[in-house]
């Protein structure tokens, strides 16, 4: 792999929620320009509260400086027109909502603006790239790239090609994959959460409906949790890092194919939250309230 190269010098993140801002940072880290693309003016000004907000963060996680990560954000640009967001693009790494619908229909717009030199990467948590391949108008020059929320502490890159992906364009999104610092993970064939989510996602959604069906509380289902395998957190506690907005398209997807109540409960117990704003741990609230800090850190939080 060390072999392996890419040529990319620019490169658009689109979409700029918790995630996509993450990963705009984590690339930017790598010494590229960054685009960072998002659907509208506000949705822009969110964006860039949430990289700004990465930096305390990163500092303190990775030993930089004032000056390093000031320099990391002064590579990323940011952009409501997905024409100028994308003109010069070598790579663009989709970030949207985990909703086939939405996905198809950000490709579509995406292939009447974006170059034809460019490759096209989805962070897609739980399709496969075949389900909207054809959507982006180049197949061959498409695959995924899957990041783990904190994506410079929880560097995981995985690797995927869909089912017209080229050697070629499989080989380049690994050597990026490596040059944003990401221990790079190369799944070799489509598999719907590759290694990760294939893993996280069954013990998540055990934990959601230990709740919908009212066994236990979520403060509970995370102790037991804890306590027995020596995790740092349960499901809810990773739920509310990863986003109830994520998790509940995750869960909507899995309910249109099921038609399980207990399927839909869970989604209208996230939806409730998320219209409450009660996103997660970057809004201050979501299972738990972070007003004091996170309260599955709490030694007594386990007694």
């Amino acid at each position: 792999m060390c072999n392996l190269t890419h040529g990319f010098n620019n490169v658009t993140v689109a979409g700029g929620g918790v995630l996509g801002s993450q990963i705009a940072f984590q690339v930017a880290t790598g010494g590229f320009n960054v685009s960072l693309y998002d659907i509208s003016d506000e949705a822009v000004e969110a964006a860039k509260n949430r990289v700004s907000n990465i930096k305390p963060q990163y500092k303190d996680d990775m030993n930089a400086s004032d000056s390093d990560v000031d320099e990391i954000e002064g590579r990323i640009s940011f952009f409501s027109d997905l024409q100028e967001a994308v003109k010069d693009a070598d790579l663009v790494i989709e970030v949207v909502p985990e909703n086939i619908k939405i996905k198809r229909s950000f490709y579509s717009d995406l292939r009447d603006v974006v170059p034809e030199k460019t490759i096209i990467a989805s962070n897609t948590s739980t399709l496969k790239p075949s389900d909207f391949e054809e959507d982006t108008g180049r197949p061959e020059q498409f695959g995924a790239l899957h990041f783990a929320n904190h994506v410079w502490k929880n560097n995981t890159g995985e690797v995927m090609p869909g089912s017209k992906t080229t050697d070629d364009t499989y080989n380049k999104l690994l050597a990026f994959a490596r040059d944003i610092h990401l221990v790079v993970l190369p799944v070799r064939r489509e598999q719907p959460g590759y290694i990760l989510n294939t893993l996280l996602v069954p013990f998540l959604n055990a934990g959601l409906d230990l709740n919908a069906r009212g066994v236990a509380e979520p403060e509970l289902i995370d102790k037991t949790w804890m306590i027995a395998t020596g995790a740092p957190m349960g499901p809810f506690g990773i739920i509310d890092n990863v986003g109830l907005n994520t998790t509940k398209n995750i869960k909507e997807a899995e309910y249109e194919q099921t038609n399980d109540e207990t399927d839909k409960k869970i989604v209208d117990l996230l939806q409730e939250k998320i219209d409450k704003g009660e996103t997660g741990i970057n809004e201050g609230k979501g299972f738990y309230d972070y007003s004091d800090g996170i309260p599955y850190n709490n030694p007594d939080f386990l007694k």
